[in-house]
């Protein structure tokens, strides 16, 4: 099915043009090449913090006091529109998930990211009824205290139609820009670590050079991407193990670079073929762990004299910071030198919360200050992430829009930015997601032309990061912000309220104040869970819990069940 519109004139509400002729109009409805050519840019684990011009924006220091450069990303943010409130999930698989579907990610089953485990598929088991064949079979952390609930399972494939997919199929974003030359580097991780059907070609990309997992060392990774042998999963299915390709051979030692290189040589290629629009989604792996930076930039940080500012003070990681910067700017500048930038917009965006070094057992990564926790966290500081749309000549410049919006609206926004009927893909496929193109013009969302009022997270896992509220390993979670309020619900029994428009580092937790609210938004965050998240995706009770081995100094509550048993009513 074809969903673009006929009658294509897009943008016209944003564009710094006169009104077009008939006869100008006519012409550009004819070609279809005329549609722009689209760039995400998806950093891994870079915080909300970690850019120079969003830090700037919520601590209002300058650039120069801070540790961590980023004068391209700024760049990015001075030439185009940035989000103060944009949230990915938790974990970076779930962001992933959402950004290729348009759809919250705990609906297609991904909780969680994790390294390489056993599912039914790559152990060749037979699939429990109602289960999915890329279901883990178990995930957990080592955690050594007591524990009052059993962790939920995840999904680690988006389904392709596939055989094993039982009729499952997700319309991928680049099967979705179906006029597009639509090309996948980097970071991929959702598909099924390694399984045959489920990698970039499989869902509608050129793969250029890709890797199906959470993270990769960054000097003599080659070998490993390029691996085949099913030694890791010998049950699996398959001839040989789809785990990654290198793609083609260039001169950098080093991952970030290399990446960038092969992304710059795609550009050179389309930008001298211009029959069909492209959409190249980069995937960086950085600044994910292991923690490898160039060793001259290394040193360059460790004498910097800001080392320290915000809590920004490990050096390998404020190099990777860099790396990652310098690729946004090569990529700008490419658009520059083939003169193909006033038709192309450049997305930037991360899939969860820095790594904050307050919470995590080797107290590395970065400092999401003055923002709550990090990645693993549902409080502001493990989910708001920097978004940044940039079109040169075609949106407004050093603009902020301070609507929340989430990473389910990538999908459907990129396809309004191409002409395609958002509408008619949305209703067809479900999408949760809403294009957030009126808001590149509507800066305040003052004609309301962006509706959505509600974004859902879940989490069903005990984790070894610490909660940033305890020193002890979080417990699953999940969460609902609605208008201004968010909603935290720790499986463990407890409840946090906070008014995000008012408090964004949520240091008021009104959740003992607002009673009602907090029923209320409980009782409809219990609602969509039920309606929308498959059960083996929860948590469950431990049967063998002993609560007076419990660390905890607070006792375990089973609150879902006083929820089903009080009708939404919560016991204070």
């Amino acid at each position: 099915m074809s969903y673009f519109k006929s009658g294509f004139i897009f943008f016209s509400f944003l564009l710094f043009m006169g009104c077009k002729s008939e006869a100008e109009k006519k012409a550009q409805e004819e070609k279809p090449s005329s549609r722009p050519n689209i760039i995400l840019i998806l950093a891994d684990d870079y915080g909300i913090m970690d850019s120079q011009g969003y830090a700037q924006k919520f601590t209002e220091a300058e650039a120069s006091e801070m540790f961590y450069e980023t004068p391209n990303i700024n760049r990015l943010m001075s030439e185009g529109i940035s989000f103060s409130q944009a949230y990915a999930n938790q974990l970076c698989s779930p962001t992933r998930a959402s950004i290729m579907t348009g759809k919250y990610a705990a609906k297609l089953g991904f909780t969680t990211a994790m390294p390489p485990r056993k599912t039914y598929y790559n152990q060749s088991m037979d699939i429990p009824d109602s289960y999915y064949a890329h279901d883990v079979l178990e995930h957990k952390d080592n955690i050594k205290i007591e524990q009052a609930l059993i962790n939920g399972t995840s999904n680690s494939a988006v389904p392709t139609g596939a055989l094993h997919d039982a009729g499952r199929d997700e319309l991928s974003i680049a099967e979705a820009l179906e006029g597009y030359h639509s090309a996948f580097i980097g970071k991929w991780h959702i598909g099924g670590f390694g399984a045959k059907g489920y990698q970039p070609a499989d869902q509608g990309f050129e793969p250029l050079a890709w890797f199906d997992a959470g993270g990769s060392v960054y000097y003599d990774w080659q070998k490993v991407w390029d691996n085949k042998s099913k030694e890791h999963f010998p049950k699996m299915p398959q001839e040989q193990w789809e785990i990654g390709d290198s793609g083609n051979m260039t001169t950098e030692e080093y991952l970030t670079d290399d990446l960038t290189v092969q992304a710059l040589d795609f550009l050179d290629n389309r930008a001298k073929n211009k029959e069909k629009p492209f959409f190249l989604y980069f995937s960086h792996f950085a600044v994910h762990s292991p923690y490898q930076g160039k060793e001259d930039e290394v040193a360059y940080f460790e004498g910097k004299t800001s080392k320290g500012w915000n809590g920004h003070k490990d050096p390998v990681y404020a190099s990777m910071v860099k790396s990652l910067d310098r690729s946004v700017g090569l990529i700008l500048d490419k658009l520059r030198e083939t003169e193909i930038e006033e038709n192309t917009l450049v997305v930037f965006m991360s899939d969860n919360g820095g790594i904050d070094s307050k919470i995590t057992p080797r107290r590395d990564g970065t400092d999401n200050a003055p923002f709550l926790g990090g990645k693993a966290c549902l409080t502001e500081g493990g989910i708001r992430v920097p978004l940044i749309f940039r079109w040169k000549g075609k949106i407004k410049q050093g603009e902020w829009v301070d609507v929340p919006v989430d990473c389910t609206d990538i999908y459907p926004t990129l396809l309004d930015v191409a002409g395609y009927d958002i509408k008619a893909i949305a209703k067809e496929n479900s999408l949760d997601g809403q294009s957030i193109v009126p808001l590149l013009s509507d800066l305040e969302n003052l004609q309301n032309s962006y509706s959505k009022n509600e974004h859902y997270w879940h989490y069903p896992f005990n984790v070894i990061y610490n909660s940033p509220y305890e020193p002890y390993p979080l417990t699953p979670h999940s969460a609902i912000r609605d208008g201004d309020y968010k909603l935290i619900f720790d499986w463990y029994g407890r409840l946090h309220l906070y008014n995000i428009a008012e408090d964004p580092f949520e240091s008021n937790d009104l959740a003992l104040e607002m009673t009602d609210l907090r029923d209320t938004l409980f009782k409809k965050l219990m609602t969509w869970l039920t309606i929308n998240v498959e059960q083996r995706y929860w948590p469950t009770l431990n049967p063998s819990y002993n609560p007076n081995k419990e660390s905890r100094d607070t006792p375990f509550v089973n609150l879902f069940s006083e929820f089903n048993s009080n009708k939404g009513k919560i016991q204070s």
